[in-house]
């Protein structure tokens, strides 16, 4: 998980402010993954007890993996199935995929918009003024 987590990092540039949430898994509550929040300037946010509301964004990931992916494949070893998720997640899901609930944008478009708002926020500038 920990190297997952930083090869993340690493690719989206992710630091100060950025809120990452959990569920209560022994690797989340461990020393290693909360020096590693804290080093970049990120927060921790993890579900309560028993509430698996917290994680139903993960839930729905997994179950649409499951069915566009792992499901519909049948793989000879290890190391091709761990590309072939790494296929789908870096060239399919993240950036050509259209989520519904961020309004029918990728998950790319979907930062990218947030970030220039976010920069416009932090600037007082209303979206219409800048071109």
């Amino acid at each position: 998980m920990l190297d997952a987590f930083r090869m993340a990092l690493l690719r989206r540039k992710a630091g100060r402010g950025v809120l990452h949430h959990s569920d209560r898994g022994s690797q989340y509550v461990g020393n290693t993954y909360r020096r590693l929040l804290r080093d970049r300037g990120m927060r921790c946010s993890m579900s309560r007890k028993g509430d698996s509301w917290d994680n139903v964004v993960v839930e729905s990931f997994n179950a649409t993996i499951k069915t566009e992916l792992i499901y519909r494949t049948k793989w000879m070893t290890r190391e091709e199935a761990r590309a072939a998720v790494y296929n789908y997640i870096e060239t399919w899901y993240n950036f050509q995929r259209l989520h519904s609930m961020l309004g029918y944008l990728s998950l790319i478009e979907f930062e990218e918009r947030e970030q220039r708002r976010s920069v416009l926020n932090h600037l007082s500038i209303k979206p219409g003024q800048v071109q």
